[in-house]
């Protein structure tokens, strides 16, 4: 079992282990949820739009506009009517 201490001021170093299996990162956050029991559970608080700046590397490859709007017609073009 993976354990960790407690500093005088209440900060935890969160093992490697944990850290990776959880998909945690420096700015993650982390939200306490009170269980039935007494204790707390442990979840990793849903990332803003923004937190995923960075995420994917560059293209190797830019796009321009126009291959965009060629790809949205021929994915309209390919969708079924509506009833």
């Amino acid at each position: 079992m993976t354990s960790a201490t407690v500093t005088s001021k209440g900060q935890v170093t969160i093992p490697i282990d944990v850290r990776t299996k959880l998909g945690l990162r420096p700015g993650s956050r982390l939200v306490f949820v009170p269980t039935d029991h007494g204790g707390y559970e442990i979840h990793v608080q849903a990332a803003s739009i923004q937190d995923l700046k960075g995420a994917l590397p560059p293209p190797s490859q830019l796009v321009t506009l126009e291959d965009m709007d060629e790809a949205i017609a021929a994915g309209a073009g390919a969708a079924e009517p509506s009833p």
